[in-house]
């Protein structure tokens, strides 16, 4: 039988095996177009021209000072006015408690006062809105010490993005790529359940005695979760940009080195986990472990920037957080195939993927040569 003749049928036999294993199409189809639907339903179109905070004003001890900054504080238009009245201090401590109001000012308390006092809810101390309102009185103060000691501003800060698309990058973009990362990804690792299963019941025992050809039975196996993976990339992206609206600027050389790089690289990490599980059930809680903790650690749903110091370098040594990266350069910021950056991240990728098909494969022979002993 001719190499092609025998990879035709090698090449169908696995398209068989991955229409009929139901968890491979779970954790690389469904799963993700699921969680990626939950996520951009809770958080599109949440941009920072839509920023709101809701206040309370205390103003216990009208005075002149008070009045001016109650004035100036009605002119910020992200601030609503629970009540057009200031309430006194019990009153904003009960709003606050029932999370009525966001934060309550209190104004200085005399015409010579010099403090303007936050009052937040303990279990929104570290929230978004928190910390924006502490910058909106941070720069509201600054302003009025300059205007209070007669100095006109000379320096102001100007915003300026630059993408090759679009101007503004949404949430919504920013998911899209992660998700994408992550479906291929869990392909991979969960994908090679159906060796543990042919090694359990012989399978691939049997098929070294015949003249089949091993490799071109790996490489019909490669083939096939690498179009699989195609099918995650085009779902996920139709369903991103035509139902949730996200902005896809793509570099295909660059898309297409990250792409067979990571699908590899997440191919040969579930060929390591097959190696030394010897149920499928052992293989799926290894890989469900490994899935866990990459998809919350490596940048799928929220910048790694903004996670706790301790973790990021946790984050760093992830595999999928370097195949998250170049997706996102590659489809969002239409990185160029010859970035520094981009080729850094990928080494570690391949670093990864060699690292544990290597020892996949020492495994694989060491039970090989045991089983015949």
């Amino acid at each position: 039988m001719n190499n092609m003749k025998q990879f035709k049928q090698m090449f169908i036999a696995q398209l068989k095996l991955t229409f009929r294993e139901k968890q491979s199409w779970f954790w690389g189809i469904f799963f993700p177009v699921i969680l990626m639907s939950i996520f951009m339903v809770i958080f599109s179109g949440s941009t920072e021209d839509d920023f709101s905070a809701s206040v309370a004003i205390i103003d216990e001890n009208p005075n002149t000072t008070s009045e001016m900054f109650h004035n100036q504080l009605k002119q910020i238009p992200v601030l609503e006015m629970e009540t057009s009245d200031p309430v006194s201090r019990e009153e904003a401590d009960e709003l606050i408690k029932n999370q009525d109001v966001h934060a309550a000012i209190i104004l200085p308390e005399s015409a010579d006062a010099t403090s303007i006092h936050l009052i937040v809810n303990k279990e929104n101390e570290q929230d978004m809105t928190t910390q924006a309102l502490s910058g909106i009185l941070e720069q509201f103060i600054q302003q009025a010490n300059l205007y209070a000691v007669g100095a006109t501003p000379k320096y102001e800060l100007q915003f300026e993005f630059i993408t090759s698309g679009s101007n503004e990058l949404s949430y919504t973009d920013f998911l899209l790529t992660g998700m994408i990362a992550l479906a291929i990804a869990q392909g991979g690792m969960f994908g090679m359940v159906d060796l543990v299963e042919l090694r359990r019941k012989g399978v691939i025992k049997r098929l070294r005695m015949t003249p089949a050809n091993m490799n071109l039975f790996g490489l019909s196996d490669m083939v096939m979760r690498l179009l699989f993976s195609v099918v995650q990339i085009i779902l996920l992206s139709f369903i991103g940009v035509f139902i949730f609206g996200a902005n896809l600027y793509i570099n295909f050389p660059s898309l297409v080195i990250v792409f067979l790089l990571g699908s590899l690289s997440f191919n040969a990490l579930g060929y390591f986990f097959s190696s030394f599980s010897k149920t499928s059930e052992a293989y799926m809680g290894v890989a469900n472990i490994a899935s866990f903790i990459m998809m919350f650690l490596s940048g799928v749903f929220f910048p790694i920037e903004t996670m706790p110091e301790w973790i990021q370098p946790i984050s760093n040594i992830l595999p999928l957080t370097y195949f998250v990266e170049g997706l996102r350069e590659s489809m969002i910021y239409s990185t160029n195939v010859f970035s520094g950056t981009l080729w850094s991240g990928i080494a570690i990728m391949i670093l990864w993927g060699v690292i544990t098909f290597i020892i996949g494969s020492w495994l694989y022979k060491r039970g090989s040569i045991i089983s015949t002993r």
